[in-house]
């Protein structure tokens, strides 16, 4: 996968997921840390003209820079319950934009969440768009893919966590929810939210109130404000 513009490229190579790079003989500003991280991790560089720039990063928006990424490396659920005495985990239920797969990403990794639960259908591809509105994000996050999302809440359940679906229609506020412990915050898509049977499976249903003329929220935005929640009871002690 080849993946574009400065902040993506600069973290991937600080996760050492990159193998090669290309930058526009053209000047470009801000690549001075990623020339300066290429040289100190030994990627190769290679000068391209404008004409074949445009040609590789198929007219998106680049900044003079495009790396190829090394496969990305899938983790077990497992792995994501083992990550820490109190794992913060977040799940994906149909998120298939991948801009808003990558501003979850983003708040995912800015809050330490253990990582990302996915399903290997109707979810947004890990691809150079996702990527870049992660801000890098999607290659520090350890990212689990399933084939069954249901399946994937009990076995989480059955290992200690506890699982809170944020749903519009939901009684309980995302500050009556106890984030002390290990949490895996479920998001369902803007269109549809939580499916009947993800929902099901979710020890708890949290939304988050709103009190003005706008009915709802971004996932992105939703999925920030819950896992900001988290963080919050967890840095004080107390809900």
């Amino acid at each position: 996968m080849k993946i574009f513009g400065a902040n993506a490229v600069t973290e991937a190579l600080h996760a050492g997921r990159v193998k090669a790079l290309s930058i526009s003989n053209k000047r470009h500003t801000g690549l001075a840390e990623v020339l300066r991280l290429a040289e100190l991790y030994r990627i190769p560089v290679t000068q391209l003209d404008e004409k074949e720039f445009k040609r590789v990063t198929d007219g998106q928006r680049h900044q003079g820079v495009v790396a190829s990424l090394t496969p990305q490396v899938m983790s077990t659920i497992d792995d994501l319950v083992q990550s820490s005495d109190l794992p913060l985990i977040v799940v994906l239920d149909g998120i298939e934009d991948p801009h808003n797969f990558g501003a979850i990403a983003r708040v995912a990794e800015a809050v330490g969440a253990a990582g990302l639960v996915v399903q290997t259908r109707r979810t947004a591809p890990v691809s150079a768009s996702a990527v870049r509105a992660s801000a890098g994000a999607l290659a520090h996050l350890r990212l689990s893919s399933v084939v069954n999302l249901s399946r994937a809440l009990e076995e989480l359940k059955s290992a200690g966590i506890w699982t809170v679906g944020l749903d519009l229609d939901a009684d309980h506020s995302i500050y009556d929810i106890d984030f002390r412990q290990p949490t895996a915050i479920v998001v369902g898509s803007e269109g549809r939210g939580l499916r009947r049977l993800v929902r099901e499976r979710c020890d708890w249903k949290a939304t988050l109130p709103m009190t003005g003329r706008v009915g709802s929220l971004n996932a992105s935005v939703a999925a920030g404000a819950a896992l900001f929640e988290a963080v919050r009871q967890r840095t004080r002690g107390s809900k």
